[in-house]
């Protein structure tokens, strides 16, 4: 099931136990708008390559609207619009000032230089720069973009509307970045598990994980769980997979993964099929790479007592219902991997405010909104006798609901 159709799904199922009207739950899918735009430059070698790109800004009910930008060959329309409807339910399940929205440019950036995927960076923006902005659409990076993405796109914008920080977050440090930023989501991560934990009467320490990503998510989160004397029996990423059950040393591998690129050949583990990480025997099981990866071929499989969804999407519907018949607890990705838009926020706020946090003060404030958010999710899951993840849709459904009635703009 595509991410668009699961997204709608979940939301329809919210819209219906909060009681939300029809017209007010159409609203609420609809796009705020939707912008297309070619983007074309001189490459390297003097020919000219056209590309496109695109942002959907879904809802700006509660705030501006907030979102990431890749650059993919395949940016497929609907997941974009998936991916933007999800940031509105998700900066609300946070209670952070924010709508949803999602963008990029369909292209291959390992395929461009460095000086093309500027220019192309720049065109972009000079496309879309009247039509983001601090108080209106604050981007961020994603999949092929990063921090100097970032940087590109607040010098250009600066160019039209003088210089402006808070129009995009996950910028470097020396441009107004928010120290702790990088860890974020996996820090965010942290704070869910334990939360989680903490009402089932269990900590971090002693528990078997196993982690699927070892990307910036994936790595913060292996290295932050072991620090807290979590056991990390298996590993994977696009390199291969690796397991030791007596728990995998995460310092020795950060380093193996940095200098051979990838988990693959690390000698403090037994190599595995990657694609058997989800079915390894632990207690709780993060996904924290693709969408779609737990399914109903393998959902009867697994083994993990809790999965908590560091990615976006990591579980299909019909797992869902197959993993709560067998009693497994869902944190779900709306909550789950909210770290990283919340510290987008504390970066946002800081560059309005013109004063910076130290990291200490970063991952505190993190882990109030993060242990504020879980409580929130558990009262509706209460009020609504439903699972985590309807929990936290309706809350998220709910609040944006709230906004859109309050500043009248039902239909």
């Amino acid at each position: 099931m595509n991410a668009l159709v699961a997204t709608n799904r979940n939301f329809k199922l919210a819209a219906r136990l909060l009681g939300l009207d029809s017209k007010l739950e159409k609203s609420l899918l609809i796009p705020f708008r939707e912008i297309k735009v070619e983007c074309t430059i001189p490459k390297d070698d003097g020919t000219l390559a056209s590309f496109v790109g695109f942002r959907v800004q879904h809802d700006n009910a509660r705030g501006p609207m907030k979102g990431g930008i890749r650059y993919h060959p395949e940016v497929d329309p609907d997941e974009v619009n998936a991916l933007a409807q999800l940031m509105t339910w998700k900066t609300a399940v946070a209670n952070i000032p924010y709508g949803g929205a999602k963008g990029g440019i369909g292209c291959n950036p390992g395929e461009l230089s460095v000086s093309e995927l500027e220019r192309l960076t720049r065109v972009f923006t000079q496309k879309i720069h009247d039509l983001i902005g601090i108080h209106t659409d604050v981007p961020a990076p994603d999949m092929g973009t990063g921090p100097q993405t970032m940087a590109w796109i607040l010098d250009e914008y600066s160019k039209f509307h003088g210089y402006s920080p808070a129009v995009v977050t996950g910028k470097p440090i020396d441009l107004g970045g928010s120290l702790g930023r990088d860890a974020a989501t996996g820090q965010g991560v942290l704070f869910a598990t334990e939360a989680l934990l903490n009402e089932h009467g269990k900590t971090i320490s002693g528990q078997r994980f196993v982690i699927q990503g070892f990307g910036n998510v994936g790595a913060w989160a292996a290295q932050l769980i072991s620090e807290q004397g979590g056991k990390i029996v298996a590993i994977s990423d696009i390199t291969g997979a690796i397991k030791n059950s007596k728990g995998i040393d995460i310092p020795s591998l950060l380093k193996h993964a940095k200098e051979h690129k990838g988990v693959k050949g690390f000698h403090g583990g037994d190599s595995i099929d990657p694609k058997s990480i989800l079915v390894e025997d632990c207690d709780i099981l993060i996904p924290a790479a693709l969408g779609g990866v737990i399914n109903r071929e393998n959902a009867n499989d697994i083994k993990a007592k809790f999965i908590i969804e560091a990615a976006n999407h990591p579980t299909d519907p019909e797992a869902d219902e197959i993993l709560s018949k067998k009693g497994v607890v869902i944190l779900p990705d709306i909550y789950a991997n909210s770290g990283g838009v919340t510290v987008s926020y504390f970066e946002w706020v800081q560059n309005i405010q013109g004063f910076m946090w130290d990291e200490k003060k970063v991952n505190c404030e993190l882990k109030n909104y993060m242990t504020k958010g879980f409580k929130d999710v558990k009262e509706m899951c209460k009020t609504h006798d439903c699972d985590l993840r309807m929990g936290a849709f309706t809350l998220g459904v709910n609040r944006v609901a709230r906004a859109t009635v309050l500043r009248g703009w039902e239909a």
